[in-house]
This record gives C-alpha cells, structure tokens and sequence, in this order.
C-alpha cells in the first residue's frame, strides 16, 4: 500500500476537510457544490503567476486577485471587495499562506455589507453586526502550513492608520470546505517552511499553554507539538517529502482549531511587531517562543513538564522542553534575536502598550503588565533567555 495513501482522508472538523495529495483536482466540484459558478481566486503575488495557481483558477472559472501584503491591510480587503464585486463573483477561493487566507476571508465576509470592515473587529458582539445574507462562500486552499487559516473563523487584518493589527470575526468566516494537498506546499523555501512551521507550533504550544477549560483542545494542542516536534524538520531539510509535508499541514490546521483554547503573549507581541515592523509573523512568533516561555515559566512548569513527556524529550522537564525549543530553531535557521531581523529596543513602550491591548494577551497564564512585555520584548531583542 502507498504510504501516501494514509493522508486520504475526509473529515469534518471543524469543517469539511479534505485531505490527500492531489486533491487540488476536486476544486471545481467543490466550488460548484456551493452555487460558485465564477469565484475570485484570492492568492498573494508570490503565487499569482505559478502553474498550479493558474490551473486551479482555470478548473474552477476563477479570476485572479493578487494584491496582498504579507501582512494584509484594510486596504487590500476593500480592493479585493471591489474586484469581487465588478467581476460578479459569487464566491471565494481561499489559496496561498495564512496572508491570502485571512485576506480572501474577509473578502468574503465584506462582499455584501454595508458597515466598514473595522465595525466588524472581534470586541464584544461586534459579530451581530453582520449581514449574514452577504457573505459569500469559500473554499480555502493552504499552501503553507503556519497559521490554519483555512479551519479559522477570524482574519488579522492590519489597520495601517492606527499601525495595529485588528481581529475581524464572524462564525461563519469559516471556510465551507477545505483542501489539504501537500504536492502544492513542496515549493515554499526552507526558510520560509520553518517561519511557518514555528507558527504551527506556537499555535498548538499557547493553545495548550492557556489557562481556559477546554481539555478537547488542549488535547489537540499536544497531538499537534508531537508532529511538528516529527516532521518539521523533515519538511525543512526535504521539501519534497510528501510525507512531511502533509503532517504538518494538518499539524497547521490543528493548531488553529486549538486556539479557540486562547493564546497567549507571542502572539500579543508579534502582532504589534508585524503592524510596526511589517515582519512575517511566523518568524516573529519563533523568535520570541522561547523569551515567553521563561517569562511564563511559573505558572506552567508542570503542564510543560507533561508535554515533555509526552514528547519523549530526554530527562524530561520545563528545562528540557526549553532546550528543544532553542536547539529546533537552531536546526532549522531561525535567528535567536530580533534584532537578527532588523529590530530593535526603541519602540519597546509602544509595543508593551499595544501588547497589553492585543486580544491574544488575554489567554496568557500571567496577565503581564506593560513593564513584563518590555522586559520580555528588550531580551528577545537583545537575546538574553
């Protein structure tokens, strides 16, 4: 039996997934299952010219809209709602990274309303204001394995006046159906496979890491570190190991339904760091894992201790867990500092402010004081764990 043949599957959860490689070839009838005759593929420059982004726009009847930052502004979402709208789209194609993910949700969620994108930031019950008979379907395709997008029911979206990242959420910007093709991952760069694979797991490790009940989650949290902790070096030494690449799409996908758990203070700094600094938010997240670990240490030592164990680490401990942090990054190229990637300590009060404001900081297991994220910001700079 073919190896590959294991990742064949189909399952709903959170939503309909369907897992194989090769599966790109069922697109066409998964957009006509829900009514698309003639979607907007949305994708990022990178991808918009390559074979496989044509063909896949092709089987469907999809145009092309290609005009998204890495970190994906209000403005590309308004831009993409009009190209939606002169086209006479009736649905979406989700396909590219988290960035073309998150920006063709919100395409999708804006097609029809009338309110402006920011009164649909996740702050209270901001979500009943949408029309719901306005938002347009969407098949997402991931193309890389980091921010599981494609199973989420938000878009980080930056708001380039303010200079901050915003959540934009609705229930139903989750995906109808989802495509999981390892083959169209096999291009991205080493260094970009281990930016996005850190991502997977700073996803799963602050899932399980948040202090909220929801031991489903916490479940899958765990499950997912052990395949990244498998596979991700792999992906990163071959990046045509099918194999690999498909664990960690799924890894990916798992991460982001366990967020539902909470997050934590990575993400509370990376997406102030992304507004400012405009940096791949994957990479930010694997430089600061190991700074917030530490700062977190007192207050989840001994569930780190369990995934440890459950991660087969020698000697199993807090300590030993850091150790794999540190010597993974190593492994697979990510810098140890921040300021290896051109930051540095002069904006560190505004981002501690903008931490302590960020929505992820609320599921971190110590509510960190603006004086913490500085502290935590300035050795992440400096490189002092």
């Amino acid at each position: 039996m073919n190896d590959l043949a294991r990742y064949t599957t189909n399952w709903n959860y959170p939503t309909a997934v369907k897992c194989g490689v090769g599966r790109i070839a069922e697109l066409s009838k998964w957009c006509e299952s829900l009514g698309m005759k003639h979607p907007l593929l949305i994708t990022d420059p990178g991808l918009a010219d390559l074979a496989m982004t044509r063909d896949a726009a092709k089987a469907c009847g999809a145009a092309i809209f290609s005009r998204i930052k890495s970190n994906p502004t209000g403005q590309n979402v308004e831009d993409g709602v009009a190209a939606f709208k002169v086209g006479r789209h009736d649905g979406v194609v989700a396909f590219g990274g988290g960035s073309a993910l998150d920006a063709a949700k919100a395409v999708a969620l804006m097609a029809g309303q009338t309110r402006p994108l920011w009164d649909f930031e996740d702050v209270g019950d901001n979500y009943l204001r949408v029309d719901v008979n306005g938002m347009a379907p969407v098949v997402a395709v991931p193309t890389t394995a980091g921010t599981g997008s494609e199973v989420g029911r938000a878009s980080v979206i930056t708001d380039e006046a303010e200079k901050v990242k915003r959540i934009i959420f609705h229930a139903r910007m989750l995906p109808s159906v989802v495509l999981l093709d390892a083959a169209l991952t096999t291009g991205l760069p080493a260094k970009l496979t281990a930016a996005t694979g850190m991502d997977a797991l700073s996803h799963n490790l602050e899932a399980y890491c948040a202090p909220g009940f929801h031991p489903m989650a916490a479940g899958i949290a765990l499950e997912g570190m052990r395949m990244v902790r498998e596979w991700l070096p792999r992906a990163v030494i071959d990046g045509s190991d099918l194999a690999a690449r498909s664990e960690m799409l799924v890894a990916s996908a798992m991460g982001a339904t366990a967020f539902q758990r909470g997050l934590g203070a990575m993400h509370a700094l990376a997406h102030p760091l992304g507004a400012l600094y405009d940096a791949h938010h994957g990479m930010l997240n694997a430089i600061l894992m190991p700074y917030v670990l530490q700062a977190n240490r007192s207050a989840i030592e001994t569930r780190i201790e369990a995934a440890a164990q459950y991660l087969h680490l020698p000697r199993p401990s807090f300590s030993s867990f850091l150790d794999w942090i540190v010597g993974l990054r190593e492994d697979i190229g990510i810098p140890h500092t921040l300021a290896a990637i051109g930051i540095d300590d002069s904006s560190a009060e505004r981002v501690a402010e903008m931490a302590v404001a960020d929505p992820s900081h609320g599921g971190n297991p110590i509510a960190f004081t603006a004086a913490q994220y500085r502290d935590i910001f300035t050795a992440a700079v400096e490189g002092a764990l």
